[in-house]
């Protein structure tokens, strides 16, 4: 209800949901071009991500390559992209948390994912 018992206006809902619609899509479409990094091994290897979680490089210095000890290699690798993972995470809260409050986050309605 809206105070005062006045009904709300759904024209203006539906242009403001709208707009938060579009700025979603517009921060979701910024989050896929932008690249983030992370790294293991005091940056022997070393993992690009796109905001959206897309893997898109990855850098392995040579004095992490031993033949004789490739598990290690594969560990840093994981460490390396799980790291660019966890930054691009940050950067979707940043980017998308307050579009998800502003689309009522938090507010437990039944239906939405936030």
């Amino acid at each position: 209800m809206i105070p005062g018992g006045g009904q709300p206006n759904m024209q203006q809902l539906l242009q403001q949901a709208q707009k938060m619609q579009q700025d979603l899509q517009r921060a979701q479409e910024e989050l896929a071009q932008t690249e983030v990094d992370g790294q293991a091994g005091g940056g022997l290897v070393k993992a690009t991500v796109t905001g959206s979680g897309e893997l898109r490089g990855l850098v392995i210095d040579p004095k992490a390559v031993d033949p004789e000890d490739t598990e290690t290699l594969a560990d840093l690798i994981v460490a390396a992209v799980q790291a660019a993972n966890e930054n691009a995470q940050t950067l979707q809260q940043q980017k998308l948390g307050p579009l998800a409050q502003g689309l009522g986050g938090g507010s437990g309605i039944p239906g939405l994912p936030f």
